[in-house]
């Protein structure tokens, strides 16, 4: 049997706000392995395993300041070394937030709701007790756990209980369309080009209209619509597969080893009123030969229309 659980409005302070090139939200990787870390405790005590993800962002404050033209991290002062001198040390970005995560849940809860309270007491031990994207929470609401819904109906009313929010949902074959795109008036483009594409802010120069020769500027959209944003997804293997203790220093000398460059994508975020396939909020791990990366289904581009929304 399948059932859903929810982990509303998580509240973390000092989250990494950097993964990999991108900056200003944890990545995607942070909340299946808080998820995965979480479903290996769980499995010991109860036949339940945790799988699918989805993130729903409520707040967000990036610890970083601007002078109109660029971000600058707000840093920690470091305590000064015997000699006096300010410690070195590697920039971090931090930020607090605050999200819900519903996750799909496959076994057997047996004895009911009565067994269904004794897993959320569980949970609510468990949960505060983990790091989620570097960060420590602080506090979270009771978690739920629902019977998977059968019909649209029911999914809204999950839902409902998540807003006002933001899903983050999986762009990618966005990133192949459009490099196909490129690569029909450029042969030489590279998924690297059309990546910047979605995650950079482009301006053109236009010709020059008056007589001083003042030139123009004018913004370039990006190239599908929506709250687009560049992700970290996963990582990819850039070396051989090493024996276990067989490159030294390494986190745990007793699984094999590689090293690793990261992996990214496109994701979108979009409103929770603006959801029509529940089904295309969950990520999953996809494993292959080579590396590890997270996905989902792609979403429908058909917005919901309820007629009985103002009378539910």
């Amino acid at each position: 049997m399948s059932y859903l659980l929810l982990l509303p409005h998580i509240r973390i302070e000092n989250a990494n706000a950097v993964a990999g090139l991108t900056w200003g939200f944890p990545a995607i990787t942070h909340f299946l392995g808080y998820v995965h870390a979480l479903s290996r405790k769980v499995s010991q005590t109860h036949a339940v395993r945790l799988s699918g993800c989805a993130v729903i962002a409520h707040e967000h404050q990036v610890h970083a300041h601007t002078s109109g033209r660029e971000y600058l991290f707000a840093l920690t002062r470091n305590p000064l070394t015997k000699e006096g001198r300010t410690a070195s040390f590697n920039e971090e970005g931090r930020m607090h937030l605050t999200v819900s995560l519903l996750v799909q849940c496959e076994g057997t809860i047996p004895n009911g709701k009565y067994g269904m309270a004794a897993l959320v007491e569980h949970l609510n031990q468990l949960c505060p007790g983990q790091k989620l994207a570097g960060g420590s929470i602080v506090s979270m609401r009771e978690p739920q756990i629902f019977y998977t819904p059968t019909d649209a109906p029911q999914w809204r009313k999950i839902l409902w209980r998540l807003m006002p929010g933001f899903a983050l949902c999986d762009r990618s074959e966005w990133l192949k369309e459009h490099h196909g795109q490129l690569r029909e008036v450029s042969p030489d483009s590279t998924l690297l080009d059309a990546w910047l594409d979605f995650s950079t802010q482009k301006f053109q120069a236009g010709e020059a209209e008056t007589k001083d020769g003042l030139v123009p500027w004018h913004y370039q959209p990006k190239p599908m619509p929506g709250y687009l944003v560049p992700l970290m997804c996963g990582f990819q293997r850039v070396s051989r597969l090493y024996a276990p203790g067989e490159v030294a220093n390494t986190r745990d000398s007793s699984v094999p080893f590689a090293f690793v460059e990261a992996v990214y994508g496109v994701g979108e975020w979009r409103g929770l009123h603006r959801i029509s396939d529940v089904q295309a909020l969950f990520w999953r791990y996809q494993t292959s030969e080579t590396g590890y990366f997270c996905a989902a289904q792609p979403v429908s581009e058909d917005y919901p229309v309820n007629d009985d929304d103002d009378s539910k």
